[in-house]
């Protein structure tokens, strides 16, 4: 969008992915937030705003990924610090959203711990949120404030079409991300095959069937979050010994814990497609690993914000 008077428009981030929110501000054309966030002799968070923010459109990018509870209490701490300043909107972005997969109960006195994070953000003083692929679409309803959930289905398709890939098939990792697989599917226009499988113990996936044609096909793997890959990596063995052509993965977040990296080098998973959703340290990439940047759809975001312009357009976008 074009931009027309940004000086009210302030963009901060913490130490979560620094490099990312720097990317956000150089394709927007706005100078980042001076703010220091940072800690005191007794490891408690420390955050000083060197400038001022009253009155002002406050934007911070803050991905909430390991250390997920440092990342999202300096998260809270910068909010309460603007609300604090007189800012007059407070937008979190949290591209990876912490605790979405403790989103429901799944066996007696568990917690809820997506819905508390909701509520500490709002009880911060988070006047919006705008995030990334959530693990569960319902959780927007967790939260008492606007959220804009925003899809990385453009970048990732656009990507696998570039790849030229023959005779293609789009894969979900289990029952429950059909709905991904069919939105990336249609956008490239091919089939869509299941694989069905079920957890004996928490961690442990067991691929028992595949639904669908991948016999000679090229095959992408689609999937939210790859966290140890261990699924990820159940899955493309399986398509492999099914007889696909060849194996892909895309997935929104890496989360990458071990022993993720090496799971993906000894797999048949030719290349994983990823965003920067998360910072990736160095020790965690590969040659395998190919990261795509989701710094413009951001970008894009934050101006229509601004300007108080539709964002529902980014959606599919």
């Amino acid at each position: 969008m074009e931009m027309e008077d940004t000086s009210r428009l302030k963009i901060f981030t913490g130490n979560a992915h620094p490099e990312l929110a720097k990317e956000i501000c150089e394709y927007i054309g706005v100078p980042l937030g001076k703010a220091i966030c940072g800690r005191f002799n007794n490891g408690e968070i420390q955050v000083m705003v060197n400038e001022s923010v009253r009155g002002k459109d406050v934007f911070i990018i803050q991905p909430t990924g390991a250390p997920v509870n440092d990342n999202l209490m300096e998260l809270l701490i910068m909010v309460d610090a603007m609300k604090r300043a007189s800012a007059r909107h407070i937008t979190v972005f949290v591209p990876y959203y912490g605790y979405a997969r403790q989103d429901r109960k799944t066996r007696g006195r568990e917690p809820i711990s997506s819905k508390l994070v909701a509520d500490l953000m709002s009880a911060a003083g988070v006047t919006r949120v705008v995030t990334m692929d959530l693990h569960a679409g319902q959780i927007q309803g967790f939260f008492n404030v606007p959220v804009d959930h925003l899809m990385s289905t453009s970048i990732l398709s656009s990507y696998i079409k570039s790849m030229n890939l023959e005779n293609l098939t789009i894969v979900s990792p289990d029952l429950g991300g059909v709905t991904r697989a069919r939105e990336l599917a249609d956008r490239l226009n091919a089939p869509i095959a299941i694989i069905e499988k079920r957890r004996p113990e928490p961690g442990v996936a067991k691929v028992m069937n595949i639904i669908g044609k991948v016999e000679g096909r090229n095959c992408v793997l689609v999937d939210d979050i790859v966290d140890t890959a261990g699924s990820l990596c159940e899955g493309a063995k399986a398509l492999n010994n099914a007889g696909a052509l060849g194996v892909y993965a895309a997935v929104c977040h890496p989360v990458l814990t071990a022993p993720a990296t090496e799971r993906i080098i000894d797999s048949p998973i030719k290349q994983l497609i990823v965003t920067n959703s998360l910072a990736i340290p160095e020790e965690k990439r590969n040659e395998k690993i190919k990261v795509l940047s989701v710094a413009p759809l951001l970008g894009d975001a934050i101006m229509r914000i601004f300007h108080d312009a539709s964002v529902s357009s980014l959606f599919d976008k």
